[in-house]
């Protein structure tokens, strides 16, 4: 997950151009994408989604963590804040912190027990406590309403004691998960490129490696993981406002599939932006085929077979590396050319 190199001016930055640009064209959204033919609410999904992802990779591409069972916490954030608004206080700000705090422990409770294990072994026990708590989502009828979901969940107003913003509009439910996002993201960026992501980006090279250098492995991939984790569960409390209801689907094996694909399309393991092209791609293809037929996985399936034939990387990577290889291109160009000029005379 190296977006831009370590010495890079970029990685020391808190905001960069990049996150500029991004954030003021995801400002415009509402502006045009009902005339495009797309539902307002896609935009709404897609940052979500995409926050979702970025926390997702922060294992699968930071840490170098396979984990196919992350859609326990996106649900668990779910849960939580609408537990939280009916059971608690039906306050915005507590209800989203119960769903980062409640994610978070279950993720550090997994991480307990898987994070003493690599490769197959960790992800077939990522997948395995995913599928437990999906099983205790749907069984537990009295506190999550079963495979009928939690219902009735409201969008509560973000209130700041001298002024209040209602949320139910899906234009102002926009702009304030856009505020969201965006402070996610730099705060991702800067934990990714500070010392602490700097020792994760090394145990994902090598665990014997970083332990031979002083650093506590275990803890380490632990402590991301519950991060991942509790991310994920804010981002889930988003989507539970944004669905008005928390259901046990989000929690399910396929749907932790989603995520994965996601990250893996759009170049995530090379590439910090890489879990946002995806999201964008896959949630765009569903919306836009999917008003076609009903096999638009099937399409998309067929992509993501290609680019991890052809192009592992992913799109980002691949447009990355095209503009890196343009720039050498360029470079050697004009390096030639400064040779002609100087040995070349005038002929």
């Amino acid at each position: 997950m190296i977006a831009a190199p370590t010495n890079s001016p970029d990685a020391a930055r808190l905001v960069t151009p990049a996150m500029l640009v991004l954030w003021l064209v995801l400002a415009t959204v509402p502006l045009w994408i009902a005339r495009v033919g797309l539902y307002p609410y896609l935009g709404i999904e897609i940052l979500i989604w995409s926050l979702y992802a970025l926390a997702f990779n922060l294992v699968l591409g930071t840490a170098g963590l396979p984990s196919f069972g992350h859609g326990a916490y996106f649900g668990i954030g779910a849960y939580a804040f609408g537990l939280c608004q009916f059971d608690v206080v039906a306050n915005l700000w507590i209800c989203l912190a119960a769903a980062a705090v409640a994610a978070g422990l279950a993720g550090a409770l997994v991480a307990l027990f898987i994070s003493h294990r690599r490769g197959i072994y960790y992800a077939f026990m990522t997948i395995a406590f995913g599928q437990i708590f999906w099983t205790l989502a749907i069984k537990s009828h009295r506190l999550t309403g079963g495979e009928d979901g939690l219902l009735k969940i409201r969008r509560l107003p973000a209130d700041f004691g001298f002024v209040s913003f209602d949320l139910n509009d899906n234009v102002a439910f926009y702009y304030f998960v856009l505020i969201v996002f965006a402070i996610g993201i730099a705060g991702l960026w800067r934990l990714v490129h500070s010392p602490y992501g700097r020792v994760i980006a090394a145990i994902r090279q090598s665990e014997i490696r970083a332990a031979h250098l002083g650093y506590n492995v275990w803890l380490h991939k632990a402590s991301i993981f519950a991060l991942s984790a509790a991310v994920s569960g804010f981002a889930g409390g988003l989507f539970a406002m944004a669905q008005l209801a928390a259901f046990p689907d989000v929690m399910s094996l396929h749907q932790s599939g989603y995520v994965v694909m996601m990250t893996l399309v759009g170049g995530g393991l090379v590439s910090f932006w890489g879990p946002v092209v995806g999201v964008f791609l896959f949630l765009t293809a569903r919306d836009v085929i999917g008003a076609l037929t009903n096999a638009w996985m099937l399409y998309f399936g067929l992509l993501f077979m290609a680019i991890v034939l052809f192009r592992p990387e992913g799109i980002a990577g691949a447009v990355s590396a095209a503009l890196h290889q343009h720039s050498l291109g360029a470079l050697r160009e004009r390096g030639n050319s400064a040779m002609r000029l100087l040995f070349g005379g005038g002929r």
